[in-house]
């Protein structure tokens, strides 16, 4: 897959409506058993919170793919 491909879609995948309810709805999933863990429970709240920044860092990545073609293609614009 080249980097336009990979770029259009990253794209996709970020305004897509099922996708992003997915993660929007495993984050709540997430954060309400964060919750409801008990004091004394640090090992399953550090693997939660673990969880939770997965979550961030896959939609991070595809946001940094989307990203970085668009300022590649600047770049081209301005060096014409």
């Amino acid at each position: 897959m080249d980097k336009e491909q990979r770029e259009s879609r990253a794209k996709s995948l970020l305004s897509d409506e099922l996708f992003n309810e997915a993660f929007n709805m495993l984050e709540q999933d997430i954060k309400d058993t964060w919750y409801r863990t008990s004091l004394g429970d640090t090992e399953a709240r550090e693997s939660l919170w673990l969880s939770l920044r997965l979550l961030e860092r896959i939609r991070l990545h595809l946001t940094s793919i989307v990203e970085t073609g668009e300022m590649a293609k600047k770049l081209e614009e301005y060096q014409l």
